[in-house]
């Protein structure tokens, strides 16, 4: 049982205003993990001030000051790895084995990449009679998901205060005990009081009065679409710079030359990472129509084969759900595909044989999907893949551009350059070509349409915290 009895403020351990808790269930078990506080407007206050008294000497101090601090703090969270990994496993339900990997490895690798951005960078560049300065915008509040806990806090936190802001935290209600963690090493690192602040509470409390804050200056938030558009429209009220990385319904598109075996294996496993709950996920499988049943077939028999398990053992390569919510949200949309009349090829809503206790769902693939399905259009968040017949390339390219979302995808051909051409016709922000790309922190990362606005990662993601003055010099 893990008790969080206290918030991060100011660069100490305090007693929250409220007396309420929040519990963190263990994904598999569905048993109570720990505990956190539920923050209010009083501590969010706090935060903010703490943040505000703090910004001013942060934004002063040089760049290699702030290098040296970001590349202690990589180091920590480094030799943390298999204790964040462990402890997100349970949380998330992501299997320990990836999780070491994608939830407490690549934040560790992050923090790293934006100290050589920060060395890189100039912050000063003369233009004619002018000089252009960038600045850092003041507070950032961050408002992360429970899919990628760690990764998603750190991406917003490192390029923040990369750039010299100062930051208030309010991790997800269903995940914040790595978050705690963060803090604890933000504190052995060295950073000065109020540059890092967290405040565990509800969206519809803390998030809000984030959100609303006058004290804070830029609002990042990273979560489902809806709840994106609430962010916007609070944010909107003191005009505060909101950055979005919201929701996704990608699509891989395999075009008739690819080896459809090849393809088919890939998408199909980079869908289910992370139990599909991960916004990049290609949940739409867009196959030549004359291969249909065959990739039905082959996407059936690679589900079928993940090993589902206790998110600790490390055999298992599909873990439960993060929540009894997502659980039964992802049911309700099984249960839709049915009723609307595709072909089930595997899973359903059945729980896994040996697995009834823990929020499993069985990894789940249709066939004979229509785009204008709700299976396809909305985003479930889970272990499911639509097949989607396409006539030919160009009818392929329409139906990965016809969705509201515009956040990843992936073209597969034996021709590169063909690959190359029909991924820049995608409405969307990264697209892997022939093959699934390894994750590359330096990127720019982020969405087209719904699925977001402005960019996080690489030299994109510090300028997202940065104003531009222009110095009219004589």
């Amino acid at each position: 049982m893990i008790e969080r009895g206290q918030l991060f403020v100011g660069g100490r351990w305090v007693s929250p205003a409220g007396a309420g808790t929040i519990e963190v269930v263990n994904a598999a078990t569905e048993e109570v993990l720990g505990t956190v506080p539920a923050g209010n407007g009083a501590d969010v206050d706090a935060a903010v001030a703490a943040a505000r008294d703090a910004f001013e000497p942060w934004a002063a101090t040089p760049v290699e000051a702030r290098a040296e601090l970001l590349q202690r703090l990589g180091d920590l969270l480094m030799g943390r790895i298999p204790e964040l990994g462990a402890l997100i496993a349970q949380e998330v339900g992501m299997p320990v084995s990836t999780a070491m990997v994608a939830q407490a490895g690549l934040p560790a690798v992050v923090v790293k990449t934006f100290v050589d951005i920060l060395r890189d960078f100039r912050f000063e560049e003369p233009l004619g009679a002018s000089l252009v300065v960038y600045e850092p915008m003041g507070v950032v509040a961050a408002i992360t998901p429970w899919n990628y806990p760690l990764h998603q806090a750190v991406s917003k936190l490192a390029a923040a205060v990369a750039a010299g802001c100062t930051f208030v935290l309010k991790p997800s209600e269903v995940a914040p005990l790595s978050a705690f963690v963060l803090a604890e090493l933000i504190a052995e690192a060295g950073f000065p009081p109020g540059v890092f602040n967290l405040v565990t509470g509800r969206a519809t409390v803390v998030g809000e009065a984030l959100t609303s804050h006058p004290g804070v200056d830029v609002i990042s938030f990273t979560g489902s679409t809806p709840t994106g558009q609430r962010v916007a429209e609070v944010a909107a009220q003191t005009l505060k710079r909101a950055t979005l990385e919201l929701g996704g319904k990608s699509a891989s598109i395999v075009l008739d030359d690819a080896d459809l075996e090849e393809a088919v294996q890939a998408s199909v496993r980079q869908a289910l990472l992370n139990s599909g709950q991960t916004c990049m996920a290609w949940s739409r499988l867009v196959v030549p129509r004359d291969r249909h049943d065959e990739a039905a077939l082959i996407a059936g028999k690679v589900a079928q084969q993940l090993r589902m398990g206790d998110p600790l053992d490390p055999e298992s390569e599909l873990g439960p759900l993060a929540s009894h919510a997502q659980r039964e949200r992802v049911r309700r949309y099984i249960r839709l595909g049915l009723q609307e009349g595709a072909t089930l090829v595997t899973g359903g809503v059945d729980p896994p044989e040996g697995l009834e206790r823990g929020y499993y769902v069985r990894p789940t693939v249709f066939a004979g999907v229509d785009n204008d399905m709700a299976i396809a259009i909305e985003e479930i968040f889970g272990p499911v893949v639509v097949i989607i017949p396409a006539d030919d390339e160009d009818d392929a390219v329409r139906i990965a551009n016809d969705s509201p979302y515009g956040l990843h995808g992936a073209v597969f051909s034996s021709d590169r350059a063909r690959a190359e051409r029909v991924a820049r016709r995608l409405r969307t922000g990264q697209v892997d070509v022939c093959g699934v790309g390894g994750f590359n922190p330096l990127a720019p990362f982020g969405g087209y349409k719904q699925s977001g606005r402005g960019r996080e990662l690489g030299r994109w993601g510090l300028e997202e915290f940065l104003e531009v003055k222009s110095l009219q010099l004589p």
